[in-house]
């Protein structure tokens, strides 16, 4: 049994990262969050970014631990604020990880913009770091419309506040979905399953 290190404390990342590599047929994989592993200095994101912050990440695992490490950096781009938060994301109201917070400063800044211009995309970029330099980044982005107050019991972060393209019709935010709906639309379900091929090299 081979294990990947991703490099997070999510513990719904982690559930979802597992559901794509059984959802592959993948057998011989074990993906095991930073919980499970001997604690290591952890390297500011200090990336310009996505791509930038999931490689600092996933070198730092792999190094410190020695295994394949996969790291996700994701966060929400909104058109009418030129691609922000972006990077900044989980941080946005200046407390990193607090999504209450963060989601009413989203709404407070886009208070007076129409529906047709609140535009947005879910972007996540996934880098899969082997201990012999190997570096594989791939990219997902999900575009949708950030919707006037939050909905749905689901999801974490932006997830009640944006209404997919693909889902607009049924009126359903991301937060709306069930995780399994949620992982074949997803910015990082289409990352992730661009890595497909090389867990599969690595479950021998």
């Amino acid at each position: 049994m081979s294990s990947v290190l991703l490099a997070s404390r999510n513990r719904k990342k982690l559930a979802e990262l597992q559901r794509v590599v059984d959802a592959a047929g993948i057998t011989g994989v074990e993906v095991v969050g930073l919980d499970a592993v001997p604690d290591y200095p952890e390297e500011p994101e200090t990336g310009a970014t996505f791509e930038d912050n999931a490689l600092i990440k996933a070198r730092a695992g792999a190094k410190a631990i020695g295994i394949p490490c996969l790291a996700d950096d994701s966060g929400i781009a909104v058109d009418a604020l030129n691609g922000m938060p972006g990077v900044l994301s989980a941080r946005w109201s200046g407390r990193h990880g607090d999504d209450p917070a963060n989601n009413s400063l989203l709404l407070a800044q886009l208070s007076d913009t129409p529906d047709e211009r609140r535009g947005a995309a879910f972007v996540s970029a996934c880098a899969l770091v082997l201990p012999d330099g190997t570096e594989t980044v791939v990219r997902g982005e999900w575009r949708g419309r950030v919707l006037r107050e939050e909905r749905g019991p689901h999801g974490f972060g932006y997830d009640p506040l944006f209404a997919p393209e693909d889902e607009i019709a049924a009126g359903r935010s991301a937060a709306e979905l069930s995780p399994e709906e949620k992982d074949g639309l997803s910015h990082r379900g289409k990352a992730l399953a661009q890595l497909v091929p090389a867990l599969r090299a690595l479950a021998g």
